[in-house]
């Protein structure tokens, strides 16, 4: 059986809290960065070719044989298995999991003959440093079974087999017959080549205890509405995505996986956004995962450590500052897509809308009683301390533009929210603060929104001040409450929107033919998150069919397994952008909810001022 080119949506996803590995529909894993999120691919076809790293078990054609995959999770699990049936009626499945609770980062994959007779392959490939580097590969004793051992410079990885393992090519290499019931099982770990090598475990036990670790965890789920399955999925998703010795969570566990395809709009997403995170929070306190919202309540507290002005929109898995962004050379890109990055330069931008991020999660904290009321007020005390010299000011905007700063309208509602929810917390809670002075300078960004933010030719807010493009974000406005669902400017921003920003039913972030994000390419996918938020608005306009029809809309171009991307191609009817993205499944969730709850409960569960601002 043939490897061809897969589609983004062809991939499945399985991790460990650790790190997460894409498995394709040919049951391919290529891509794996061990032993973080962060580190260096070890698999790395996805980005480049065969030769980059991949590890593929699949059938082998006797007499004309076809083989069909289909595959599935696991009842609330990250387990997946992947079934091949031959067009003579064979069947064979491979079961792939990240093993909880090993000493070492490992990878299982049982193979079992359901019926028949199946003659299948192994490949693997290890490259190092993102498909660069070949390993050095040795047989290790086994009392039972048979090993290898691969080490390049400070990684090793080892490979244990139930079937012999040959090298070839600079591969590692198995050819075996199965029968009706018959298994054959590998496991792949990971540790530092100067450490002993990790050991061998019981892979029966192992996957009963991850088994049992990702069901126990869904049942802690609270929520029993309506798109339980979806929300499930997608908390399932979330939970794989959290570096679980930090609780920090990334965006993605990808990089480079391009808007457009052979385009240039291509991101390392493996970092902790701010905003991204914030969205985490509440999912998960909505759906009951108050112990994971406290562990990345704790990554944010150590990660904003420090002045505010000093702030970042984002950090590593451990708060890292520093996210250095350069390019990779030596890899193709997904279908030629380049360059492939790594690091992201976006980490030392301006953007004033985490602001309003911060303050939200310190607000939601304390309303859902993660934390006393006062603790990290002084954080919030000098962060807008600092936020009063600094509001007026342009910045690159939560679509991290790479051209010149302009004055985005959403990054100074953002500050608004800022102000806004600190005086409620202080007037809520009796914390000592300048109440007066946030209120007026609550108010007078407010009016300068209303004023020139906001086109009376067009009748709607715009993406800056002085423009007349829209953006996406301008559907949040009357989310956070800065103005009301029923107010004029909101009604014309809404009806501006469907008009200019709606493709094929989809919403566009903004459209990219501007120029205002600096970037190469006039084209990129619609941003899913974006028509979560008009179904938001849908909800509190009380037009609830089409909420529901975009919803589903949105909904059927997830892959059959409930996977969604960052972005999604009308023209190609494709799945792009680095996947599964977080992003995507946050908003699928609270929207879900909304559904669920026929109003949107953001607006109680963060609620503005107990005066309102001035209309």
């Amino acid at each position: 059986m043939a490897s061809p080119a897969l589609f983004i949506e062809d991939y499945a996803m399985i991790g460990d809290g650790h790190s997460c590995a894409l498995v394709g529909l040919n049951g391919s894993i290529d891509w794996l960065c061990w032993p973080r999120f962060d580190s260096a691919a070890c698999f790395a076809a996805l980005l480049g070719n065969r030769e980059n790293g991949h590890w593929q078990i699949m059938p082998v054609s006797e007499l004309g044989q076809e083989w069909q995959p289909s595959r599935f999770y696991h009842e609330n699990t990250n387990i997946l298995e992947t079934v091949f049936t031959s067009s003579d009626g064979n069947t064979f499945s491979i079961i792939d999991f990240m093993a909880i609770g090993n000493s070492h980062s490992s990878i299982v994959r049982i193979v079992e003959c359901k019926k028949g007779k199946a003659v299948v392959e192994n490949q693997m490939r290890l490259r190092f440093d993102y498909g660069r580097s070949i390993p050095w590969v040795s047989r290790l004793e086994c009392e039972e079974g048979y090993a290898i051992k691969a080490v390049a410079g400070p990684q090793q990885c080892v490979m244990r087999s139930s079937v012999p393992l040959e090298g070839k090519n600079f591969s590692t290499v198995s050819l075996f017959t199965l029968n009706t019931g018959e298994k054959a099982v590998f496991t792949l770990s990971t540790s530092a080549s100067y450490r002993s090598i990790p050991p061998a475990f019981n892979v029966e036990d192992s996957f009963k205890k991850t088994k049992k670790f990702w069901q126990e965890w869904s049942e802690r789920c609270h929520y029993e509405g309506l798109y339980q399955k979806e929300v499930m999925r997608s908390l399932l998703v979330l939970k794989a995505m959290i570096y679980e010795p930090t609780g920090g969570i990334v965006a993605a566990p990808t990089t480079s996986l391009p808007e457009t395809i052979g385009g240039s709009r291509n991101w390392d997403y493996r970092y902790c956004w701010l905003r991204d995170s914030t969205l985490t929070l509440i999912a998960m306190i909505r759906c009951g995962y108050h112990e994971e919202a406290d562990s990345w309540r704790g990554w944010f507290r150590r990660a904003i450590a420090g002045t505010p002005a000093q702030s970042q929109i984002m950090y590593g898995l451990r708060g890292e500052r520093q996210l250095n962004e350069w390019e990779v050379p030596w890899l193709s890109g997904y279908e030629n897509s380049l360059p492939v990055r790594i690091g992201n330069g976006a980490a030392g931008q301006i953007q004033l809308d985490i602001a309003g991020e911060m303050a939200m999660v310190l607000h939601l904290s304390r309303k859902t009683g993660l934390r006393s009321p006062d603790e990290d007020w002084y954080f919030e005390l000098n962060l807008l301390k600092y936020l009063e010299h600094i509001w007026h000011l342009p910045d690159e905007g939560m679509w991290e533009i790479r051209e010149k700063r302009q004055h985005f309208t959403f990054s100074k509602v953002s500050c608004w929210v800022a102000f806004d929810r600190a005086i409620h917390d202080a007037i809520q809670y009796g914390l000592e603060a300048p109440i007066e002075r946030w209120k007026a300078i609550r108010d007078r960004i407010h009016q300068q929104v209303c004023e020139q933010g906001f086109d009376k030719d067009k009748n709607s807010f715009v993406q800056f001040y002085g423009g007349s493009e829209l953006d996406a974000t301008l559907l949040l406005l009357p989310v956070v409450n800065f103005l009301p669902i029923t107010d004029p400017k909101i009604q014309g921003t809404v009806s501006a929107i469907e008009k200019e920003l709606l493709v094929d039913g989809f919403v566009q972030r903004y459209r990219p033919e501007t120029g205002v994000d600096g970037l190469d390419g006039q084209d990129e996918g619609v941003f899913l998150a974006c028509s979560f938020w008009l179904v938001d608005v849908y909800i509190l306009q009380g037009r609830k069919q089409e909420a529901v029809e975009l919803f589903e809309r949105v909904l059927s171009i997830s892959n059959e397994l409930g996977l969604l991307s960052e972005e999604y191609d009308v023209k190609l009817k494709r799945l792009v952008g680095n996947f599964p993205q977080a992003f995507s499944h946050l908003a699928l969730i609270n929207t879900a909810l909304h559904l669920n709850a026929g109003k949107v409960p953001v607006l109680d569960d963060i609620k503005t001022s107990v005066e309102p601002s001035p209309v």
